[in-house]
């Protein structure tokens, strides 16, 4: 397992790079070989938000991205946090691979394009994302879904080859948008 470790407005301490590791490290035991993980430790320079120290990781495995983001008062605390919802999103993310039986190889990417407004109200786009879609079932897209923890999954269909949207419905099934 790579782990990179980058600080955004606090200076990465050699300290704090060895707990992120020996911490992180615990994940290696469960994804295979080359796993990439890259975390990015923040502090957030607002007096008004409380929990300033954020962590937040990505991990490239060979089936999906998983990301996770957790912040507390202190950074062990918010590393501490990270590794623990990593831990769990790891073990969820074997057991469906074993319960299926098969064997996702894709990406699941994060197809967000956050929105804001300016003062005209007229929508600004902040952020561009570009994916690749990897063909698969509906069913798998759930399951790459399900791993990432988003709200919706854009993906390439694999029998009609066009690009479908699966999301997460607030009575908890999910659906499926489908171009006409």
């Amino acid at each position: 397992m790579r782990l990179q470790v980058k600080g955004k407005n606090v200076e990465v301490s050699e300290a704090i790079r060895s707990y992120a590791e020996e911490k992180l490290g615990r994940l290696g035991r469960q994804l295979a070989d080359p796993t990439r993980v890259e975390l990015e430790l923040a502090v957030e320079k607002n007096p008004s938000i409380a929990d300033n120290h954020v962590a937040e990781a990505t991990i490239w495995t060979k089936g999906p991205v998983l990301r996770a983001k957790e912040a507390s008062t202190d950074m062990r605390a918010s590393i501490d946090l990270l590794a623990d919802k990593l831990e769990r999103q790891v073990t969820r993310y074997r057991q469906k691979r074993r319960r299926r039986g098969r064997n996702d190889n894709g990406r699941a990417l994060e197809p967000s394009v956050p929105i804001t407004f300016d003062e005209e109200h007229e929508p600004l786009i902040v952020k561009t994302k570009q994916f690749f879609l990897k063909p698969m079932s509906p069913e798998e897209a759930v399951l790459q879904l399900e791993l990432v923890g988003h709200d919706f999954f854009v993906f390439r269909h694999d029998q009609s080859g066009e690009i479908n949207v699966v999301y997460r419905r607030q009575d908890g099934g999910y659906g499926l948008i489908e171009p006409s």
